[in-house]
């Protein structure tokens, strides 16, 4: 039987994961449930962060937005703060499974489970993201784009807890999409899904965050040449998409069909943030 630890602290909720062995942070919980109902689930030891102080927090600069591990999805999704400052995020948010599991799961939680299939980490990619990591020995940054390392693992060591997420502003003028498909059912995992950011500059950097089409999260991004049409931006982006997609086979499609589903995944957001550009 499974022991619950309660701090009331940061302090002890870090002691508890830097003193224990086999241990599981407990926040919104969605992830661990169904984990636990598939029977895969074991652990000696619950934390539950809940009662720490903090960790529901959203600040805002004029640089950033800063996010506590304990902030909801649904939070992410209509709290005007993040709508205004990562309007990109917010929509991704806004197509995680259904508004039941908004309300429960957490921005920490969500990235902590590390599943190759989720719809935030494609945002947070393109969006140059850090996520904050804290234990006894400090806090460490570690970049969205590096935080996802391999199937269902992050870089959260054994002792670590996910502190905040820190997400720059949208860039003045940049365009964002994200873009998804399932074959099952509307609020189901996604077979191909995609997170498009024009960013204006010397040149436009156009970067794509693709999910569930590999073992975990990618990352792609290339500069849109002042001479390149619409079509050429989009035939590019598929040329530099292929290099990454491997999609795994499982009950929602095959390698074939996940191939095809996030090609068209990748096309249409590449279209809309470039239907977007023309219009700013």
């Amino acid at each position: 039987m499974a022991t619950f630890h309660t701090p009331d602290t940061l302090e002890e909720a870090l002691g508890l994961l830097h003193d224990l062995d086999d241990t599981m942070v407990y926040g919104g919980g969605t992830a661990i449930q169904i984990l636990l109902k598939q029977g895969i689930l074991f652990t000696e030891h619950f934390i539950d962060i809940s009662a720490v102080p903090g960790l529901r927090e959203i600040s805002v600069t004029p640089e950033a937005v800063m996010v506590g591990p304990l902030v909801s999805l649904r939070q992410m999704e209509r709290d005007e703060r993040i709508v205004s400052a990562v309007p990109l995020a917010a929509s991704t948010y806004a197509k995680v499974a259904n508004p039941r599991v908004r309300n429960t799961a957490s921005v920490g939680g969500n990235i902590a489970h590390g599943d190759y299939r989720l719809d935030p980490p494609t945002a947070l990619m393109v969006l140059d993201a850090t996520v904050m990591l804290s234990s006894v020995r400090g806090t460490r940054e570690v970049y969205a784009r590096e935080f996802f390392v391999d199937f269902q693992v992050t870089e959260v060591q054994p002792d670590e807890l996910i502190t905040g997420i820190h997400i720059p502003r949208q860039p003045a003028g940049a365009a964002g999409a994200f873009v998804k498909y399932s074959s099952l059912a509307e609020n189901d995992w996604p077979c191909a899904s995609a997170a498009v950011l024009a960013v204006p500059g010397e040149y436009t950097e156009l970067r794509i965050g693709l999910g569930a089409l590999a073992p975990t999260t990618r990352y792609l991004a290339f500069d849109i040449e002042s001479d390149m049409s619409d079509q050429d931006v989009v035939d590019a982006a598929l040329d530099i998409a292929s290099t990454a997609i491997d999609p795994i086979e499982d009950i929602r499609g095959g390698v074939a069909y996940k191939t095809r589903l996030g090609r068209v995944a990748v096309e249409d957001g590449v279209r809309a943030v470039m239907k977007e550009l023309h219009h700013v």
